[in-house]
């Protein structure tokens, strides 16, 4: 099963509902395209329940948050119908948890997949992720992942198991975004942390190239981030203090105006999933081609042929979300040392900002 990470961590493109252990219920779709992963009868002396508590007292490694989520997505059935969080589990209810592919157990197997090993010692290893490489396996990718590779660089190490959630990477970046990222060699690696990033003590920095150019300058956006309730694939913005999503702070500056587009330094205070990407679209400048939230199009500029070719050439350039996590310090946890890490633009961005720089649209 993919491992269990906590909620403020960056996160993968991973199943966003629930991590379990139980048996795989349905290998068909339903009328409606969906598969059944879970299935629990209530017992004729069940008193009434919330359907999310009674879930997380049935359920392995399955959070109260993330069963609220998967309600919210209209993943959890009583009787065959959708149901809310809130509903209360009567004797004889049948409770199941849908999906919209088929659930796949799965075990690491090492691939010799290079790797851009920034920092090593025999408690942590710091790499240098390139865009397109997903983090963890999991929907439509269960080989060729980082993990994947760390299996088969870890592969001479007999403390090393990459089937282990104990140990292993301690945090996520999406798939087409670069930049740095730690992994933990043992478990009490893992665990000091793991509770750095839940503490927010962590320093992660990233370049972000962006639509326009946002005002003020610098500033802070707060809000909470959760499930788009129309999109299951995409993150959305809900009230700050409000019951749905989790609070979310980045704190942005320009660094650079570079015509129609900006480069923007993001530090994440918090890091729900797209959380830059997802905040950078609220205030209107989402990142640039960011096919998920519209930054693959033309958002700012002329409607001249040659601006148009001009954009898709940048396109082609730079062929993901232009987002770096460029930087990423901590504490050492066996040595307690303040650790400080910083990789450069790739080529793909700094060659698409070079592009605008060298433009003359304004």
């Amino acid at each position: 099963m993919l491992e269990p990470i906590e909620d403020n961590y960056d996160i993968e493109d991973a199943d966003p509902y629930m991590d379990g252990d139980q048996e795989e219920c349905g290998s068909s779709p339903d009328a409606n395209g969906m598969y059944e992963h879970f299935r629990f009868v209530a017992d004729k002396g069940q008193q009434l329940l919330r359907v999310d508590k009674f879930l997380v007292d049935h359920m392995q490694k399955a959070s109260r948050n993330r069963i609220q989520q998967a309600a919210e997505a209209g993943c959890i059935l009583v009787n065959g119908k959708p149901v809310k969080s809130n509903y209360r589990v009567k004797p004889d209810d049948v409770i199941t948890i849908v999906m919209d592919r088929p659930r796949y157990e799965f075990e690491v197997v090492a691939e010799d997949i290079p790797l851009d090993i920034v920092y090593e010692d025999d408690y942590v290893l710091v790499v240098n992720k390139p865009a397109g490489l997903v983090v963890h396996p999991g929907h439509g990718n269960y080989s060729g992942t980082l993990v994947n590779a760390l299996a088969w660089h870890f592969r001479n190490n007999p403390d090393y198991d990459s089937n282990d959630p104990r140990m292993g990477l301690v945090h996520r970046i999406d798939k087409d975004t670069s930049g740095l990222l730690v992994v933990a060699k043992t478990p009490d690696a893992k665990t000091h942390l793991g509770r750095q990033f839940f503490n927010k003590t962590t320093k992660r920095e990233y370049v972000a190239v962006v639509w326009g150019t946002p005002s003020p300058a610098e500033g802070t956006v707060r809000s909470n981030i959760g499930r788009d309730l129309r999109d299951r694939l995409r993150m959305a913005v809900f009230p700050e203090g409000g019951e749905v999503g989790k609070h979310a702070v980045t704190h942005y500056e320009v660094m650079e105006r570079l015509g129609y587009v900006s480069a923007v330094k993001c530090v994440l205070e918090t890091g729900r999933t797209h959380q830059i990407r997802v905040h950078m679209m609220h205030m209107g400048h989402p990142l640039f081609n960011d096919a998920r939230y519209g930054g693959d199009e033309i958002l700012r500029g002329t409607t001249s042929a040659k601006y148009r070719q001009f954009v898709k050439n940048c396109f082609d350039v730079c062929p993901r979300q232009a987002l770096h996590a460029r930087t990423l310090g901590f504490v050492h946890p066996v040595t307690g040392e303040e650790m400080f890490f910083s990789c450069p633009v790739p080529p793909d961005m700094s060659a698409m900002i070079e592009r605008w720089r060298k433009a003359a649209f304004e």
